[in-house]
Formats: structure tokens, C-alpha cells, sequence
């Protein structure tokens, strides 16, 4: 089993599409830092295609907005278009991290359910 974490800043507000069935999957972008190289000179950022899929994606959409700080941990998947190789992540477990007004950090996290929902589960709450 494959298993990729990363922590990045959102590149993009979250866009919720439909399959041709019907479910609901959630697409946006994380920016990872690669920090800076022997001289000093920033490195080029790594971007992930990252995606999450059911009940979920509706519940998170409105909250994974451009800049927004998250760590990630999913599946690695990787595609190519037009000759250009994209990495990805479909998303299990995602923490959102950062501060609010006051300066204080935040986190919240959400994890994919191991089993279907059960009935009456709130899926209001995003994590």
C-alpha cells in the first residue's frame, strides 16, 4: 500500500464536479515548499492535483480556499496531458492548519470514513 502526506498552502478556491453517475468529487491544487537550495536560491514549489470524493467533497468545499494551510495524507496518483506529468493525492485525511484573527493556530481535521456512512451521521461537519 502506497501511502503520501504533504503540507502545503491551497493554490486555488476547491471546485465541486459531479461524475457522469452522479458523485460528488471535490478538485484543488497544494503548493508544497521545497525550501531553499546550498546557495540560498528559493527551489520551484511542488504542485499536487488532489481530490476528494462523496459527502465529504460537498461538506469541505467551502472551506478549502486559495492560501488556506493543509496537510494531506492519501494515495499518490500521477497522470500526463499534452507530454506533462501531473502528480496527485486522493485525499483520506486532511488537517487544516493555520491561525485565525486573533493570531492563534487553528487545526481541524477530517478523515475519510473506513466504512459507508451510517444513518443520522451529520455530514454537516466538515472535520
Amino acid at each position: 500500500m502506497q501511502q503520501l502526506t504533504i503540507a502545503g498552502n491551497v493554490g486555488k478556491d476547491a471546485e465541486l464536479r459531479r461524475t457522469g453517475n452522479g458523485d460528488a468529487v471535490l478538485g484543488f491544487s497544494v503548493a508544497v515548499d521545497n525550501g531553499k537550495d546550498k546557495n540560498g536560491n528559493k527551489r520551484d514549489s511542488t504542485w499536487f492535483d488532489c481530490s476528494i470524493w462523496g459527502k465529504r467533497a460537498e461538506s469541505l468545499e467551502r472551506y478549502i480556499t486559495k492560501g488556506t494551510k493543509v496537510v494531506l495524507t492519501g494515495r499518490p496518483t500521477a497522470r500526463e496531458h499534452n507530454g506533462k506529468a501531473y502528480l496527485g493525492i486522493s485525499v483520506n485525511d486532511l488537517t487544516f492548519m493555520g491561525g485565525n484573527s486573533q493570531g492563534e493556530r487553528r487545526q481541524d481535521s477530517y478523515q475519510a470514513p473506513q466504512q459507508p456512512a451510517q444513518q443520522g451521521f451529520d455530514d454537516e461537519i466538515p472535520f
